[in-house]
């Protein structure tokens, strides 16, 4: 199997991802990167119930640095932008640099994230962020719509078998509102 590091942002979104990621013969190296996580409370819970499953089903997890100040001023010029705005671009594109970084690091030649497999985000943008990423890295993102095909229902699913933590906003202080 073909390593893959795969972008986390929570064990119910994990979910179906890692599955499907097993099916199409990668092996998944979970990172969770997420400094937008607002507030330490809520990264803590979805931390530890992501490197929980994980650890159920024998995946690899790791955890990038939780630095909410340096999203916040990576995103300072946008917090007043709706959901899907170019906050949203630059929070994708911070998250998905450290996840860069990180594969390289462990000699992995491509990466991708959960982040497509919630209704609540667009996918293109998603995208497209990922790829000017894979761009400047000299690394191989691999695009998978994780919603496709019944993903978000079938990852909510799996959560409610597995009684995850579910969250109920994204995760920055922005969604909250």
């Amino acid at each position: 199997m073909k390593k893959i590091v795969l972008h986390a942002c929570c064990a119910p979104c994990a979910s179906y991802p890692i599955n499907l990621l097993i099916n199409d013969n990668y092996k998944p190296v979970v990172f969770f990167y997420n400094p937008n996580i607002f507030p330490l409370s809520e990264y803590i819970i979805r931390r530890d119930e992501l490197k929980r499953y994980c650890k159920n089903i024998g995946v690899d997890f790791f955890e990038g640095e939780y630095d909410i100040k340096k999203f916040y001023e990576f995103v300072k010029m946008y917090k007043n932008e709706p959901e899907k705005g170019k906050r949203c671009s630059l929070c994708f594109n911070l998250r998905f640099e450290r996840t860069a970084d990180f594969a390289m690091n462990q000699n992995i030649d491509c990466f991708t994230t959960t982040l497509t497999v919630s209704p609540h985000k667009n996918s293109i943008q998603i995208f497209e962020q990922a790829h000017l990423v894979s761009l400047k890295k000299g690394i191989k993102f691999i695009e998978y719509n994780f919603k496709k095909q019944n993903g978000y229902k079938i990852s909510r699913q799996i959560a409610k078998e597995n009684n995850m933590y579910n969250q109920k906003y994204c995760g920055c202080l922005y969604s909250m509102r």
